[in-house]
């Protein structure tokens, strides 16, 4: 695990937490010191800083970029939503705003390297049976493929983060049911992660947006207001 911040205290502070968690940690305190270690020997994930000095997270992801499709987690402040949707793009899988809960950052890690891990398995491996957790899922013009974290619409790529990717798959598993928040965040913080109704709110406005970026008419999450969220295909 790579954890790239110029603040020495967050550096420390996670790298105790992870190893306390069984994970092996490099630190770095600026994009340009991590870049060749990265290339070199690259780790399972790394985490990024967005601002630092000499290069920042996002130049330090789109160089990354050019080689290695290593899994990344940004690290951001509350003002920086269009550095998140930039990192985004470029092909970032997670972003966490800062002051963050380590608790959430560590669900976040499990859930991408869980993500992770059919790739690295066995890509001769017999396909993945219908139903099964890892199976396509096709609804209309949806297509969403949980083993390689892949999403289509109209056959058009879109990009998600790990959280948006489970929300959208709990909704679509069962187009037409209504999904409570609750629900919703069950399934996208599998490991017991307090957020607040607020959260899920936020993360499918995020979802409608990337949606409406490939198609300006989209309107498959459907709001229910006072019960939660449902899906449709039709």
């Amino acid at each position: 695990m790579a954890l790239v911040d110029d603040d020495r205290n967050i550096l420390t502070t996670l790298s105790i937490a992870l190893q306390a968690e069984g994970y092996a940690t490099r630190v770095y305190s600026d994009g340009e010191a991590a870049l060749a270690a990265l290339r070199q020997n690259p780790p399972d994930l790394a985490v990024f800083d967005i601002k630092m000095p000499r290069m920042d997270g996002l130049e330090l992801l789109r160089k990354l970029r050019e080689t290695s499709d290593l899994p990344v987690i940004f690290l951001t402040s509350k003002d920086q939503e269009a550095d998140e949707e930039v990192g985004l793009a470029m092909g970032a899988d997670d972003y966490i705003a800062k002051p963050f809960s380590q608790r959430l950052l560590l669900a976040r890690i499990r859930a991408i390297l869980r993500r992770a891990a059919p790739l690295e398995a066995n890509e001769d491996a017999a396909p993945p049976q219908p139903g099964s957790a890892s199976a396509a899922l096709n609804r209309g013009r949806l297509a969403m493929d949980p083993a390689r974290h892949k999403v289509t619409w109209d056959g058009q790529p879109v990009s998600l983060t790990v959280t948006e990717f489970l929300l959208l798959e709990a909704l679509a598993q069962r187009p037409g049911v209504i999904k409570s928040r609750n629900q919703l965040m069950d399934a996208a913080y599998p490991d017991d992660v307090f957020v607040d109704d607020r959260t899920v709110d936020s993360h499918i406005k995020r979802l409608r947006r990337k949606f409406r970026s490939v198609d300006p008419e989209f309107g498959a999450i459907e709001t229910l207001y006072g019960a939660g969220y449902s899906f449709s295909d039709g």
